[in-house]
């Protein structure tokens, strides 16, 4: 009968584990974090490590005044019109902005870091895009930082490397959080449009100011699964 007795206890004491693991907050925080988010993902969230490339611009952008704020780039031929678009879109609604911007910068050629810079990978600050214009992490970049002159936080914002899946090269694009959805400001399209239009872009990582989430596509349920469904 003892033993009979602390065999349940045992039981009994394991279960209370188990429960207490569960309505642990932090496994739940933990949880919570791996729910699918963005472009259909489970991502999970970290500080930034090994991205030379990124903190790089992160520390170059500490002096950051604003676009045409500095001698460099005062009498650029693009910088009344930057001016007029500030003042176009003064008190419109974010997605209208985010059409504004996502246009603007659009219009800059697309340049090779190859061609630029002599290196198959850079990471330009805006004032080198200004200057020599860029490829896709450039204009993400370009973006991020016009945004944050127009009132949004960088909070808001991920500069998003993705596979494209059609055409099976790497991408980068801008990604924004608005109260409604994310939407995606793309170097290929003025259009701005939800995350949610884009299944052929797969995410590898994402960056702000001051984390980087890992992307992970969610296994997809076999025929058999849904079958039995």
């Amino acid at each position: 009968m003892t033993g009979r007795v602390g065999h349940t206890l045992l039981v009994l004491a394991l279960c209370a584990m188990c429960i207490g693991v569960v309505l642990d907050p932090a496994v739940e925080a933990r949880a919570a974090d791996t729910s699918p988010k963005l472009l259909g993902s489970l991502e999970f969230k970290s500080t930034i490590k090994k991205l030379p490339k990124w903190t790089r611009v992160l520390d170059k952008m500490k002096a950051w005044k604003g676009y045409f704020q500095d001698a460099a780039t005062a009498n650029h031929p693009s910088k009344g019109s930057w001016y007029a678009l500030k003042a176009e879109l003064a008190g419109k609604p974010q997605k209208d902005i985010l059409k504004g911007v996502n246009k603007f910068f659009n219009k800059w050629p697309y340049r090779l870091d190859k061609a630029n810079w002599g290196v198959s990978e850079y990471w330009a600050t805006p004032w080198e895009f200004l200057k020599k214009s860029g490829d896709c992490e450039d204009y993400s970049i370009a973006k991020f930082y016009a945004l944050q002159e127009l009132g949004f936080t960088g909070d808001q914002m991920r500069i998003v490397a993705v596979k494209d899946g059609i055409r099976g090269i790497g991408h980068a694009i801008l990604a924004v959080f608005l109260p409604d959805d994310i939407y995606i400001l793309d170097n290929q399209t003025i259009m701005v449009l939800s995350h949610k239009r884009y299944k052929h872009y797969i995410p590898q990582y994402s960056v702000n100011e001051k984390f980087r989430w890992m992307h992970v596509a969610p296994k997809k349920k076999s025929t058999y699964t849904k079958a039995k469904q």
